[in-house]
This record gives structure tokens, C-alpha cells and sequence, in this order.
């Protein structure tokens, strides 16, 4: 992947959400800059976010729909147990236009979405989640640009000194620039 500049997207959700979802785009595994060829199609499938899985994983219906071919088994680990599943060689084109070629991926069952993003693709980003104003804010950068740390964010803001705003002595011209003197203005 050769990624100048940080790609990014944001996607607000009404109140606050337990699952992140976004639309991303998957092919077969081509990378332009050495094979030859047309690109295979993209395929627009619903990804559901996860830092915590390891890895990526894709559905059946993916498998089928691309045409996908097993590159390999790989042991997963998931809430019942483990087990030995299909890989594939994948492409991922996430909503800020950043493509992942060449991604190793498992099958998998998934409820609601067709695609998991896994640790194998946030981590080689910047990945933040927000509760305000009864919205929930979920922003994605790729590559990583960014040194989050709000520990030392909050520490900082402890330490900036609060400036009193000066006040006009009585007899000085008011603030407001009215011309009059202070203690017949606003320092009434």
C-alpha cells in the first residue's frame, strides 16, 4: 500500500450505538502496480467494525458472490470455541477510497454485515469513537497520522493558566467603547 497523504471519513449515528457499520467495497486480490490486467469488480457489501477481532473476516455470501477460490485453512478463535476455516486473498476499498490489496481473510458467519474489519486493518490507521450531543461519531484515517493520547490531552488543559480579562479602573473609559467612564457605564 502506498498512501501519501491520510485518507479519512466520519460517519455520525443518532445516540449512542453498540455496533459500527459502514459500506466498503471488495474484490479479488489484484494489485495494479504489478499485475497486468483489468481490475476485477468491486462489490459493495456492509462491513461491521471490530477491534476486537484479530483479523478480517468475509461471509459466504461474499465467497459466492466474487467467485472466490480458498488460498489456504486457518485456525479462528471466536465466543464458541475454535475451528479451521477457509482463507481468501482479498481486496478492500473502505469508504475513504483507501484500498487494502492483497488481505488475507477468513470465512466466517456474521450477523447483519457481510464483512468484519478487524485489528489487521485499524491498527494501520487512526481509529476514534465520540459521544456528544447525543450523536456518536465514528472517524477512520489511513495511514496513521495522529498521536492520540487524551490522558496527556486532559493533563494540558489542567495546566493552562486562567487570565482574568482586565478591568477598567472607575475613572477609565468604559470597555464597551461607548466613550463614557467605566463607574458611569457598565461598572454602575
Amino acid at each position: 500500500m502506498s498512501v501519501v497523504n491520510p485518507q479519512s471519513f466520519t460517519v455520525e449515528f443518532a445516540g449512542i450505538v453498540n455496533m459500527l457499520n459502514t459500506e466498503c467495497g471488495v474484490c479479488k486480490s489484484f494489485n495494479p502496480t504489478i499485475e497486468k490486467g483489468e481490475h476485477p469488480k468491486v462489490e459493495k457489501f456492509i462491513a461491521l467494525w471490530d477491534t476486537g477481532a484479530t483479523g478480517s473476516v468475509i461471509t459466504k455470501n461474499v465467497v459466492d458472490k466474487l467467485g472466490l477460490i480458498p488460498t489456504g485453512f486457518g485456525k479462528v478463535y471466536h465466543a464458541n470455541g475454535e475451528c479451521i476455516v477457509n482463507t481468501y486473498l482479498i481486496n478492500i476499498l473502505l469508504p475513504n477510497q483507501v484500498g487494502v490489496h492483497s488481505l488475507r481473510v477468513t470465512e466466517g458467519v456474521l450477523n447483519g454485515s457481510d464483512v468484519l474489519i478487524g485489528m489487521d486493518i485499524i491498527a494501520r490507521g487512526d481509529f476514534a469513537i465520540s459521544n456528544s450531543n447525543g450523536k456518536t461519531k465514528f472517524t477512520f484515517q489511513m495511514p496513521a497520522s495522529h498521536d492520540l493520547d487524551f490522558v496527556e490531552e486532559v493533563k494540558a488543559k489542567a495546566h493552562t493558566p486562567i487570565v482574568k480579562p482586565k478591568v477598567p479602573g472607575r475613572n477609565e473609559l468604559c470597555h464597551c467603547g461607548s466613550g463614557k467612564k467605566f463607574k458611569h457605564c457598565h461598572g454602575k
